[in-house]
C-alpha cells in the first residue's frame, strides 16, 4: 500500500494519499487544504484519484473539497451518520458505515465508526495502519466541545481503540504531537485520553 502523509494548511492538517501500486487507483484523505499540493504527491507515485475520504466533515478537512472534486471527478467516501450534505460537492457520493471495506484497487481500507468529536468519525484501517483523523492524535484526541460532539460517544471511542493491536501505527489529522505517527501500543501507555482507567478520569482529562 502507497500511504503519504503530508502537511497541509494553516492548522496543522494532515492529509493524505493512499494508493495500490499494482492497479495504480488512489484515494486523497482529508483534503482540508492545498489541493495542488496532495495531488502532486499523488502525480509523485503515478495515482490516478478515484476516491475523496472524508474521516469527518469539519470545515479544516474539506475546504479544498470542491477543487479536489472538480479536479479529479472523484467519488466522495463519508459515514452515513455525518451532519454533511456532500451532494453540494458532488453527484458521485457514497454513504459507509461500520465495518464495511473502501476498495482502492486492490486494496480494502476497513471503516471504523468513531463517534465522538463528530456523530460520523471515522478511522480507516489496512494492515498495521490506521488513518485516524480528529479522532486520535499522537498523545491526544479530539475536542468534545464542539457543535454535534459528544464526551460519552468518545469515552466509548476510546474503549473500542484501546483493544487494538500494539503494533498498529495511528496517523493522525492533525501534527499535534512528539512524533507525525505512533503505535497503539506506545500511545496505550502514554497517551492520557486512550490510558484513561474510568469515564471519570476521561472526562478529568478532556473536558
Amino acid at each position: 500500500m502507497i500511504l503519504e502523509q503530508i502537511p497541509i494548511g494553516p492548522m496543522q492538517n494532515f492529509g493524505y494519499v493512499l494508493g495500490d501500486g499494482k492497479t495504480k487507483e488512489g484515494a486523497i484523505v482529508d483534503p482540508g487544504w492545498d489541493a495542488d499540493t496532495l495531488l502532486s504527491a499523488a502525480k509523485r507515485h503515478g495515482l490516478l484519484i478515484k476516491k475523496i475520504i472524508l474521516t469527518h466533515a469539519h470545515y479544516d478537512h474539506v475546504k479544498a473539497l470542491q477543487e479536489m472534486v472538480d479536479k479529479t471527478k472523484a467519488e466522495v467516501v463519508i459515514h452515513e451518520d455525518e451532519p454533511f450534505d456532500a451532494k453540494r460537492y458532488s453527484t458521485a457520493i457514497v454513504l459507509v458505515k461500520d465495518n464495511d471495506s473502501i476498495p482502492i484497487g486492490g486494496l480494502k481500507m476497513k471503516v471504523i465508526h468513531t463517534p465522538g468529536h463528530t456523530p460520523g468519525s471515522i478511522c480507516l484501517l489496512h494492515g498495521r495502519k490506521m488513518i485516524t483523523g480528529d479522532t486520535l492524535f499522537v498523545g491526544g484526541c479530539g475536542r468534545v466541545d464542539l457543535p454535534g460532539s459528544d464526551p460519552e460517544q468518545m469515552w466509548q471511542t476510546m474503549q473500542k481503540l484501546r483493544k487494538m493491536d500494539d503494533g498498529i501505527e495511528i496517523f493522525p489529522g492533525h501534527d499535534y504531537g512528539d512524533t507525525p505517527s505512533s503505535p497503539f501500543g506506545h500511545e496505550k501507555k502514554h497517551n492520557p485520553f486512550l490510558s484513561s482507567g474510568t469515564k471519570e478520569d476521561f472526562f478529568g482529562e478532556r473536558l
